[in-house]
């Protein structure tokens, strides 16, 4: 939803405890709202909805976000930064030496912190006294979040508890983790429950970033594709996609210009499917990464540290931390494509040539993540207080067009006419030729398409094709598939550690 009205309403939130934390069931507050007593009518449901979509903010905010960290573990990338110490999650899961003690906790508790939420929202909404169909849209909003929370979960964890109703204290510690087939069937049963009660499109100037029937086939072709069952991936995406190249039955089109997906104003585009909101709204370092924060932490992340504009053709740019920069093997590999501009900032050549100049942080390469660079457009104001670095607003896209052609392609096995209408498409907009479809060029077209978005891994991960590509980086095959589940999650509880994890 539009981060005008989260920053307002989620202030009532978390007044009234609605979070994953058990603090509020501790004590007995008088003359004052709870949970118990919230829910009493549509603006207090639709605060309660708001707070569920904040936890998509996991994508791109604070610094242990998806994007930046799974870059890290990818081939394209290093981890970065300003030494090898800079981020003890990212570092150790760039070189596999990741364990219960170095991945961040976050990546566990926030989604179940956002499960929580749409949990304690479908238990409330049937008593909510509101227009039945738009208690419908809010049950189906809440079941698809839950379910895309789910599905991260996951494919990042596998073997992970299933909560479907808010926990008392003092069941938290004997909650058994589900098979992952029980989570996949229930990520599915929530998408399919809820298709037919959301609209097909939204109105973006009002609710921009909701969840659509389109996005909700898109999570649910993600899910099938995830588990293997291809012919049921195809046919969502299909649904999601329409006739290659057109405009789909949700108002789906590629954008005519690679460029202008990075621009940071050009916010719910007709490629965007699910989009995550950012806006400058007065971050500062007491709640970065909190509730509260509203930036994209991406950019700051990313920019070059020290960075300094000699001449012309090097561009104006604030300063960044220098996470993600590029390997050269990905430069190598996408020497000559028309998207390396708008992929990759080559710091390195303009040095060299006298300008522009900068510090090279940790595992320097010279080549920056140019699609989420930090932009002197984008720079806050402070007109509402708050830290620069954290109020960068560029949104950023979970799921975009481009990438569920190719997925499509995908599910298709990489062989017919269809699939190769998908990627002919993809290669288009950018004024390539064709070329023969397979999986071998679905693959590149994916690396090369969706380079520094956070895809890579898990692609590599789906693919089988982790312990080989990601061999010189210490993947070990039968562990490094899924991450270590954080030790802090397990003490006291019934949740067992992923396999290999405990040496």
């Amino acid at each position: 939803m539009k981060r005008k009205i989260k920053i307002s309403l989620f202030v009532v939130l978390t007044a009234v405890g609605v979070s994953c934390t058990t603090d509020f069931l501790e004590v007995k507050p008088i003359g004052t709202t709870t949970e118990d007593n919230y829910y009493k009518d549509e603006t207090e449901a639709r605060a309660a909805l708001v707070s569920v979509y904040d936890i998509m903010r996991k994508n791109s905010g604070g610094f242990e976000n998806i994007i930046t960290m799974f870059n890290a573990a990818s081939d394209d990338h290093y981890a970065g930064g300003g030494s090898d110490s800079d981020g003890a999650g990212i570092q150790s899961f760039s070189n596999y030496t990741i364990n219960p003690y170095t991945i961040p906790r976050s990546y566990w508790s926030d989604y179940y912190r956002g499960i929580y939420r749409a949990n304690q929202l479908l238990l409330k909404l049937p008593a909510v006294p509101m227009d039945e169909n738009v208690k419908a849209r809010y049950t189906a909003e809440a079941k698809t979040l839950r379910a895309f929370y789910y599905f991260n979960l996951v494919r990042m964890f596998k073997n992970i508890p299933l909560i479907l109703e808010p926990l008392s204290a003092s069941q938290f510690y004997s909650v058994p983790q589900a098979t992952p087939e029980a989570v996949w069937a229930q990520i599915e049963l929530d998408i399919l429950e809820s298709i037919d009660n959301l609209p097909p499109t939204v109105n973006v100037a009002n609710d921009g970033g909701r969840i659509t029937q389109g996005s909700a086939r898109a999570i649910l072709g993600k899910v099938y594709l995830y588990q293997g069952k291809n012919s049921l991936a195809a046919s969502e995406f299909a649904a999601v996609n329409g006739t290659p190249g057109g405009v789909s039955q949700y108002g789906y089109q590629l954008l005519d210009d690679f460029n202008s997906l990075w621009s940071f104003t050009n916010k719910f585009n007709t490629e965007s499917i699910l989009e995550v909101s950012h806006s400058a709204q007065g971050s500062y370092w007491g709640i970065w990464g909190g509730n509260s924060d509203e930036g994209n932490s991406i950019n700051v992340m990313v920019g070059p540290r020290n960075y300094v504009r000699l001449s012309s053709p090097a561009p104006e740019l604030p300063s960044g931390w220098s996470f993600n920069v590029f390997t050269q093997d990905f430069v190598d590999f996408m020497a000559g494509d028309p998207r390396f501009n708008a992929t990759v900032f080559d710091l390195k050549t303009l040095k060299q040539n006298g300008n522009a100049d900068y510090i090279g942080g940790y595992q320097d390469t010279g080549y920056f993540l140019g699609k989420f660079l930090p932009r002197q457009g984008d720079v806050y104001d402070g007109s509402l207080g708050g830290d620069a670095v954290l109020n960068y607003a560029q949104n950023t896209y979970a799921i975009r067009l481009a990438d569920t052609y190719l997925m499509e392609a995908e599910a298709l096995g990489g062989t017919g006419a269809r699939a190769q209408a998908l990627l002919d498409a993809v290669r288009a907009r950018v004024g390539l030729t064709s070329v023969p479809v397979s999986m071998s060029a679905i693959k590149a077209e994916r690396r090369r398409e969706l380079a520094g978005e956070g895809h890579r891994w898990f692609d590599l991960v789906r693919w089988g094709d982790a312990p080989v590509v990601l061999a010189n980086r210490g993947f070990v095959a039968g562990k490094n598939e899924i991450l270590p589940i954080p030790n802090q999650e397990r003490e006291g509880t019934q949740i067992q550690q992923n396999p290999n994890y405990n040496n």
